[in-house]
């Protein structure tokens, strides 16, 4: 997909790696629409803020009317709160499913037709490493990042004949405030992610796998594990 004067609406873009989305996609040539649950908080240079809540049916039909001249959409919108599956509390297990799965489906969902309208495009969600590898310390967001996974994969084979191709980018710790209890030598640099995101798009690239713990892990699938 060619990024000059593509019609982008980025979620999260108001901090992190959807704020260097954002500017990243405007240095490309591409309109852009910073979407955040607050409007007033996107501060990208050139970008028009937009109202979305992923968790908010109503905003996300609102925010496809304002940009319904939309040919590549970005799922980077997310949540992590360190919440395991059993020793905690079953709604905060449903806020990261809500945020993390059925929050990028409903925004998918709601796109996809304003896309093709537009003459097809791409869609991109932002996953994790953790949708392979689940530590049972984060136990809710993998398995939302891994329902994630089977949702991109699944919404890849049913958007194709409608012009729009689907990517998912997986990544282990970025230097975001997401993040900022881990080690810098442990953090990945979201521009340099954002970069290996755009060029992911222009090349119609399924998986973008930006850091070396990822690709590491991703070819473990492969494997066969000796039992203990």
């Amino acid at each position: 997909m060619e990024l000059k004067n593509a019609v982008a609406v980025v979620t999260g873009a108001n901090r992190g790696l959807g704020r260097h989305l954002a500017v990243q996609l405007l240095e490309r040539g591409a309109k852009v629409y910073a979407a955040a649950r607050r409007p007033e908080s996107v501060d990208v240079v050139g970008a028009i803020p937009l109202r979305l809540d992923v968790t908010d049916e109503e905003s996300i039909r609102a925010a496809a009317r304002l940009a319904s001249d939309a040919t590549l959409l970005v799922n980077n919108a997310g949540i992590s709160t360190g919440t395991p599956l059993i020793a905690s509390d079953l709604e905060a297990v449903r806020l990261e499913m809500e945020t993390n799965y059925f929050g990028p489906l409903a925004v998918t969902r709601t796109f996809a037709p304003v896309i093709e309208g537009n003459g097809g495009g791409a869609v991109v969600n932002v996953l994790s490493v953790l949708s392979w590898w689940h530590p049972a310390v984060t136990g809710a967001y993998a398995a939302a990042k891994a329902a994630a996974w089977a949702q991109t994969n699944a919404v890849r084979e049913e958007l194709a004949p409608r012009g729009i191709t689907v990517s998912a980018l997986h990544v282990g710790y970025m230097d975001t405030d997401m993040a900022a209890t881990i080690p810098a030598d442990q953090k990945a640099d979201p521009a340099d992610v954002a970069a290996q995101v755009l060029y992911g798009i222009e090349n119609g690239r399924p998986e973008i796998l930006a850091d070396e713990v990822t690709r590491n892990i991703k070819q473990s699938l492969s494997t066969t594990l000796n039992p203990a």
